[in-house]
């Protein structure tokens, strides 16, 4: 099972009217959850997105490559795609429930440009999105599953958001 099609299996079994994504592996800690809510009932937004590059956001447990890589495909996108998210590969987000079926629904991503292309595919839709900082923390059991053929295929997604907005 992949990403996006975890993320549909959870929203038939969602029952609010928002839906919580994060990490299984407590990279992204339960204790942000309320930031998120507060944030949007600020001003109703679409999408809530944890960020690491704003603020208080961080990283720890990376070594200088991966931050590196990161920092760099975020720069990049943010630059290209002019979307306003300084942190379009995390995946801590609040969306309303309506909202990611529909966004979803728009994705052909997969791997790590899927949660880039959420975000390109949501602004499209004129969806409004706010930032949280977060604070990610390194998994201790597993490896990351970013390689090269990773990142040939976000700077492949990269280009082509970048031709489609």
């Amino acid at each position: 099972m992949g990403l996006g099609s975890a993320y549909v299996e959870g929203i038939e079994h969602a029952n609010g009217n928002f839906v919580i994504i994060m990490d299984a592996d407590m990279s992204h800690h339960p204790k942000d959850i309320v930031k998120f809510i507060e944030k949007q009932a600020e001003k109703n937004f679409d999408i809530v997105t944890g960020t690491r590059y704003v603020n208080e956001g961080g990283v720890h447990g990376w070594d200088l490559k991966r931050k590196l890589i990161s920092r760099g495909a975020n720069y990049l996108a943010g630059t290209l795609l002019g979307l306003g998210v300084s942190d379009l590969t995390g995946s801590f987000r609040l969306y309303k429930k309506e909202v990611l079926e529909e966004c979803i629904q728009r994705c052909e991503s997969r791997g790590y440009v899927f949660q880039m292309e959420m975000i390109v595919r949501c602004s499209q839709l004129d969806f409004t999105i706010a930032e949280v900082p977060i604070t990610f923390v390194d998994r201790i059991y597993g490896e990351s599953k970013l390689g090269g053929s990773e990142v040939v295929s976000y700077l492949k997604g990269l280009f082509s958001f970048f031709t489609q907005v």
